[in-house]
């Protein structure tokens, strides 16, 4: 990353994904806007695995990098689907994220309605609740306990990433993660399996959407 940009640029939008494969996928599906019309500028970051990695990753970004203050900020990539009947390729989009332990503070996206309706304009399925954070893969029956805690779905990385952004200074924040497992599709490893291609294939479909919520948190600013 270079220098900030000017003050009253429109903040470019900070996307934040742990896996190379993610970053991948979502540099891979496109750049939004009508032919000819140069959409929001996008910042990919990859921050590596974890609640400590993406924490620090975020932090670093926020505070060198060319995001500024009002640069809303998606984390995105994949997750575990905790509910029954969830399936590859289903979209989770968080009400709240809360982090891995067990009397962490819950961070709110408030921002997240017109990114749930954009989804599902497009035909995909898409869960909202409460996606919980851990610093280990979860199974069998920690993922049951999990959604009896009342959370749809778990990552490793969304509720440092929003919580590192939130500290940073307000600012719109989302978390939008495609399911990759779930109770009855867990996988070994990404992109081996079936289930594990038709996540990534959606994956590549949402920038677009997120082009589209950038534009419309733009416009207050013009």
């Amino acid at each position: 990353m270079t220098g900030r940009p000017p003050a009253d640029a429109e903040p470019p939008l900070l996307i934040a994904c742990a896996l190379g494969i993610e970053r991948f996928a979502l540099r891979r599906g496109g750049r939004g806007g009508a032919a000819g019309e140069a959409g929001p500028r996008v910042i990919t970051l990859r921050t590596g695995m974890g609640p400590q990695a993406a924490e620090r990753a975020l932090t670093e970004a926020l505070r060198t990098g060319s995001v500024t203050e009002r640069s809303p900020v998606v984390a995105s990539g994949f997750c575990a689907g905790l509910a029954p009947g969830m399936r590859p390729g289903d979209v989770v989009v968080a009400e709240a994220t809360r982090g891995h332990h067990a009397a962490a503070p819950e961070t709110p996206c408030h921002d997240n309605g017109p990114l749930f309706r954009a989804l599902r304009e497009r035909g995909l399925t898409v869960h909202s609740g409460l996606l919980c954070g851990s610093d280990h893969v979860v199974r069998g029956a920690e993922r049951a306990e999990l959604h009896a805690a009342g959370a749809v779905a778990v990552d490793m990385e969304s509720a440092a990433t929003l919580r590192a952004a939130r500290a940073a200074g307000r600012r719109p924040v989302a978390a939008v993660r495609v399911v990759v497992d779930a109770p009855e599709h867990e996988l070994v490893r990404i992109g081996t399996v079936r289930g594990g291609i038709s996540a990534f294939r959606v994956l590549r479909s949402v920038l677009p959407v997120f082009h589209e919520w950038h534009r419309s948190l733009l416009l207050p600013w013009r």
